[in-house]
């Protein structure tokens, strides 16, 4: 069995490549394989990763080439799986060995590609280390889907990526750091053909000027993700295809699973012609990976290579096509998305061998992780901490409030707005401060004195120069300095208490005087602008505005500084009337119109980096926000009215009343921006025009214009659901000698549990069948790993270290043995 990590076998086999030899196969007529010239020469390493490809639906029913070559030559892995059924946080699971928790990539755009990312993880990938190693390393595909092309991955000798998600026409990749386009012409720029030729030339090439260096080389195809395009000579392959239409397909609604299962419904009969022509169109397209799998294969043989070369054959999750009614997608937690195609053939593997639960001497888990989606931030509860606080009868509260030593004087200290007396019956009651004047008057010097420092805890509190005013002291102090005689008498040139009333400029080694006096009707009027001439001219008259002589307009601006036009590139400009203009040249000369749009597209590239950067530190600083400052206690005046009056309010407030608002404010707070929130995303989706998007959940919208190669699309546009935002996950898969089963705890608190040894497709929930200790057992164990950080945490432990049978291996009862090994 392939553990649940890929880059568990990774990581693995690396090991064992660097020590020259390979433990997996006992049998001595396969460590002939390697010929003996040979034998000091690490093998070479080719990891082929498709994108979306199943197992349970058939797909590779039809890739006859890719099974005769590694499942009948190689190790077949029955149970491999991936931790999250999603393409980039899958991807970064695989390059780096580690949990979607560790490395933090939960979705496929969020953090994905991200600068964190490339500082944290990116530098800690196999490739790295098998580049250390001594291997030339070399990747041709789709890398993550956020890649920008910006940069070359660290690890990677030789790099042609694809820039953003799987394309198969008009896409970019990334070669060795230069940006390269591609068009619609089959001959030239088919995806899968262009790694596949890329892949084999580097690889000859390598062989040929490093003969005794080893190849790490990783091919990652588009197909068969969307949009489906085949090449032409398979656009008539598999008319009748039906591998998809498993004992789960269209079967919904299901009310015993979470919550997007019992909202999905029977497909439609659209939805179901949907599913047949998109099954047949990723058969189609997986055909070209089928040929450049022997393609592979003939010149690994042609020059040698074949026996000292590992190829491994795998996909970064499965897919579903129609079952449970959802349409098309992926992200459940269901066999059919995380199980994948797995297969290795290389020195010491036996052909046709098959990987089974089996006793040996290696430990390979029986349990893992599978994991999709972030945390739910957890809403205020503010009825529940409410009573919590009042839960005691009222003069239990009132004897327990007037213990503080702030109630108990008989309203003395400074600030204090309630007492505690008693009453005629001798019963504590809580009233309110009635305040002298001669208090008031302390408390206004008081607060005058304290007003002209900061406190040390409020040091770094900045509530804006603008709010700050002085005390009636300073104020006081101020005038009688501006009075007093002897004080120095200060002739600035300047006085800037009225508007400037005219300004000078320079201009190609002129000076100018623009009149700012004019009236403000008048803005928009050209402005006159009069040069200033030497001393003999000075006695002229000024020029009026619109007539001849020195008079000039600035370019672009009339003289109060109001554009008339945008400048957009150095070459180009927006018209007032919001047409636009460039220069002459980019209309006559193709060159310089070509230049200009590489530039414009470069500009554009640029910024979108940059709005990316900015979000993520944006949410950064969402995120570490510092505590509120109460910039009243430094006499400062904030700028939004009603502050003040809510803060007074606040201060007569009954005591056992502040903590209860206060949490209604929060509440009221919170609701109030998830209501913006709603109103932002239903105005983006009427501006739209997207009446397929609903509320909570992802949907897609499909129509004739989709597909661009035959075979085409056309009965219309239609609409579908495939996931929700609460789809939000965290499993434990088990599978050993006794047990087979999916234990899985969602956001909302569902639960749920197939028993694949009697419900292989995963048709109903028994959860409620499982007894309550084994469910709180199966907890603590998904506990742990949900939080587990490093291999020692994430792995089995070894045998005998904790309590078992009788032959030291581990044994729960929900579990069973402990299972590992090979059978060959």
């Amino acid at each position: 069995m392939k553990s649940s990590w890929f880059a568990l076998i990774l990581a693995v086999l690396s090991t064992e490549l660097l020590r020259s030899h390979c433990s997996t196969v006992k049998s001595p007529r396969f460590r002939g394989r390697v010929l003996q010239e040979r034998k000091n020469i690490r093998p070479n390493i080719i990891l082929v990763l498709t994108d979306d490809q199943d197992v349970e639906l058939g797909s590779l029913q039809v890739m006859n080439k890719t099974r005769r070559i590694m499942e009948n030559g190689g190790a077949t892995f029955i149970n491999a799986f991936v931790t999250t059924p999603m393409c980039c946080p899958s991807r970064s699971s695989m390059l780096t060995g580690k949990y979607v928790h560790n490395h933090n990539i939960y979705t496929n755009n969020e953090n994905c590609s991200s600068p964190s990312w490339q500082a944290t993880h990116e530098p800690r990938t196999f490739a790295v280390y098998l580049n250390n190693t001594g291997y030339r390393t070399a990747f041709f595909g789709k890398y993550l889907n956020e890649y920008n092309g910006s940069y070359i991955p660290p690890g990677w000798r030789e790099w042609v990526g694809l820039v953003k998600n799987s394309r198969f026409y008009n896409y970019t990749i990334s070669r060795n750091g230069n940006k390269e386009k591609h068009g619609f012409d089959y001959a030239k720029d088919y995806f899968t053909d262009l790694i596949t030729n890329e892949s084999i030339n580097y690889f000859r090439m390598s062989k040929r000027i490093y003969p005794h260096r080893p190849i790490m080389m990783v091919i990652s195809h588009a197909a068969p993700h969307g949009p489906e395009d085949s090449a032409p000579q398979f656009s008539e392959l598999y008319p009748n295809a039906s591998q998809h239409i498993t004992p789960s397909y269209n079967y919904a609604p299901n009310m015993d699973k979470h919550w997007i299962m019992q909202y999905t419904g029977p497909m439609l009969p659209i939805h179901m012609e949907f599913t047949n022509v998109l099954q047949r169109k990723r058969l189609q397209t997986l055909m070209s990976v089928d040929d450049s799998m022997e393609r592979l294969y003939q010149m690994l043989a042609e020059m040698g290579e074949l026996e000292n070369t590992y190829i491994i054959y795998t996909a970064d999750h499965g897919y579903h096509i129609g079952q449970f009614g959802l349409v098309k997608g992926k992200s459940m937690p269901y066999d059919f998305d995380i199980r994948v195609p797995f297969f290795i053939r290389g020195p010491s593997v036996e052909p046709g061998s098959v990987f089974r639960t089996n006793k040996k001497t290696k430990i390979w888990r029986d349990t893992f992780l599978v994991e999709r989606g972030k945390f739910l931030r957890k809403k205020e509860e503010p009825n529940k901490n409410t009573q919590q606080s009042n839960q005691l009868p009222k003069y239990e509260r009132v004897k327990e409030l007037c213990q503080q030593a702030k109630y108990q004087t008989a309203c003395e200290q400074p600030g204090q707005k309630w007492q505690c007396m008693e009453d005629a019956s001798g019963k504590l009651r809580i009233h309110k401060c009635k305040v002298s004047s001669d208090i008031l008057a302390i408390r206004k010097r008081t607060r005058s004195i304290h007003s002209r420092g900061y406190n040390s805890k409020d040091k770094d509190c900045n509530c804006g120069d603008s709010d700050y005013r002085n005390s009636r002291t300073q104020r006081k102090n101020q005038r009688q300095f501006l009075r007093n005689p002897n004080a120095q008498k200060y002739k600035p040139r300047f006085v800037h208490t009225r508007q400037t009333r005219s300004l000078s400029v320079e201009f190609e080694g002129e000076i100018y005087d623009i009149n700012l006096e004019e009236e403000e009707l008048q803005v928009l009027r050209t402005k006159s602008i009069t040069k200033r001439h030497n001393a003999e001219n000075e006695g002229e008259a000024e020029e009026t505005d619109g007539a001849a002589g020195d008079s000039m307009i600035a370019d672009g601006a009339d003289a109060t500084g109001q554009p008339s036009s945008v400048r957009v590139t150095h070459k180009c400009f927006i018209l007032p009337n919001d047409t636009i203009h460039c220069e002459r040249e980019l209309y006559q000369s193709a060159r310089a119109w070509k230049d200009h749009k590489a530039y414009i597209d470069k500009e554009i590239e640029a910024l979108q980096d940059k709005i990316k950067n900015l979000r993520e530190v944006r949410g950064h600083l969402k995120r570490r926000k510092p505590d509120e400052c109460d910039c009243s206690k430094q006499s400062y005046y904030n700028k939004e009215k009603g502050v003040k009056a809510q803060e007074k309010l606040k201060s007569h407030l009954h005591p056992f009343k502040e903590a209860a608002q206060e949490v209604d404010g929060k509440l009221q707070l919170f609701k109030e921006n998830r209501r913006r929130k709603k109103e932002r995303k239903g105005k983006r989706r009427q501006k739209k025009g997207d009446e397929c998007s609903l509320p909570g959940l992802t949907c897609f919208t499909h129509d004739n214009n989709h597909w661009q190669t035959a075979p085409f699309w056309n009965l219309g546009s239609f609409c579908a659901c495939t996931s929700s935002n609460n789809n939000t996950y965290w499993c434990l898969r088990t599978v050993n000698d006794t047990h087979n089963f999916l234990f899985c705890e969602f956001a909302t608190g569902f639960l749920e549990y197939f028993d694949m040894n009697t419900d292989p497709y995963q048709l109903t929930n028994t959860v409620h069948t499982v007894e309550r200790g084994i469910l709180n057992q199966l907890h603590i164990q998904l506990m742990e790993l949900r939080s587990c950080q490093g291999y020692k945490q994430c792995n089995p432990r070894p045998k005998g270290l904790e309590t078992g049978n009788k032959d030291g291996g581990s044994y729960d009862p929900h579990r069973g043995q402990l299972w590992d090994g090979w059978e060959g």
